[in-house]
């Protein structure tokens, strides 16, 4: 059996007390004016027989022929059993168009005018209150569907976030690993030191950046570690630089958003045999955090396939997602210079 909503309660309640306000409005007015209990209870019980079809009408039409029927599209239903409850619920007239035939009674002209005119206004009320009825249902279910593609769409956005961001995780952590084993035929003191910051590295990505949103400040300081573990791999011949100008640092950034950012630089930036050089910056000011990186330009031949570009796709994409038409991206290559700039508004 379907629960019953706490929303759907509340909705028959205040629909039911429009009704109330309806029925009782009259005879409140009434009984204020005249103080009089007799012409009250008359006024209310007028009230009541016109009110009672269209009440039975609306209730009929909002929770059993507007949901099971019209919605459906079965609309010839929806007609047909609209007819027969509006012709039961206002049996006064049919029975009393019979009687009077029935009974031979003569009536002027003018009376039966004045009688079909009254039943044609009372059926047509009611065919206003199921047109009513079915506008507020239909209303209230564009609503609800709404609300639930909203609420789809977060879900979908949140479960594309975290595969974007596993995938980010191993990607770095294959590159990584493929440095320190570069390392340790050269000095094994240093590649120890390295797996030490590697630890420290991987302990902030597991336990750190679980969350939407992180202080910049631990972003910083992990970029800073991984820029200086990146560092140990590299010759004479490659110059590195990088400013972080982040304030206090409890501003929120998601986190690893830059760091595929810098791995391109490394892996595409250097060369064991020919001059190079990394620039990176980043800058937080009047809550508009501005990341930038320069580094020498050597291409991959079309033979390496290694990372293929998918740290810059899923960076981009995760700037879409989490902050949708707050962000700006620039990526060029002149002078054989490398250039990528990010700008996105935070909050502080």
């Amino acid at each position: 059996m379907k629960r019953i909503a706490k929303k759907d309660i509340w909705l028959f309640a205040a629909q039911a007390a429009v009704w109330m306000l309806m029925l009782l409005l009259l005879p409140l007015a009434i009984f204020l004016s005249t103080r009089n209990w007799e012409s009250t209870s008359t006024s209310l019980l007028m009230v009541w027989q016109l009110l009672r079809a269209p009440l039975v009408v609306y209730f009929a039409n909002f929770y059993i022929f507007g949901p099971y029927l019209f919605f459906k599209r079965r609309f010839w239903w929806f007609a047909l059993c609209n007819i027969l409850l509006i012709t039961g619920v206002n049996y006064g007239f049919v029975y009393g168009y019979f009687a009077i035939r029935n009974n031979g009674l003569n009536m002027p002209p003018n009376a039966w005018m004045g009688f079909f005119s009254g039943a044609f206004m009372f059926f047509l009320l009611n065919l206003v209150m199921a047109a009513v009825a079915i506008g507020i249902r239909h209303f209230i279910r564009v609503r609800q569907l709404k609300q639930q593609l909203e609420e789809e769409r977060h879900k979908n956005i949140e479960a594309e976030l975290a595969w974007l961001k596993n995938q980010i995780n191993p990607h770095f952590l294959f590159n990584t690993l493929n440095n320190i084993s570069s390392l340790t035929q050269i000095d094994a003191d240093a590649a120890q030191d390295a797996i030490a910051q590697l630890s420290d590295l991987l302990r902030y990505a597991m336990y750190e950046t679980n969350k939407t949103l992180v202080a910049i400040g631990g972003e910083v300081d992990f970029m800073r570690n991984y820029i200086e573990l990146m560092r140990l791999r590299c010759n004479d011949r490659t110059q590195i630089d990088y400013r972080f100008d982040v304030g206090d640092g409890h501003a929120q950034i998601a986190p690893l958003l830059f760091i595929s950012l810098i791995e391109n630089a490394f892996k595409h930036g250097t060369s064991t045999n020919r001059p190079s050089s990394i620039s990176i910056s980043m800058r937080l000011a009047d809550d508009v955090l501005t990341f930038a990186c320069d580094n020498t330009n050597f291409p991959k031949s079309d033979n390496d396939r290694s990372g293929s570009g998918i740290g810059l796709e899923n960076t981009r994409r995760r700037l879409e997602l989490m902050y949708p038409d707050s962000y700006t991206w620039q990526q060029t290559v002149e002078d054989g210079i490398y250039h990528i700039a990010i700008s996105l508004r935070i909050k502080s």
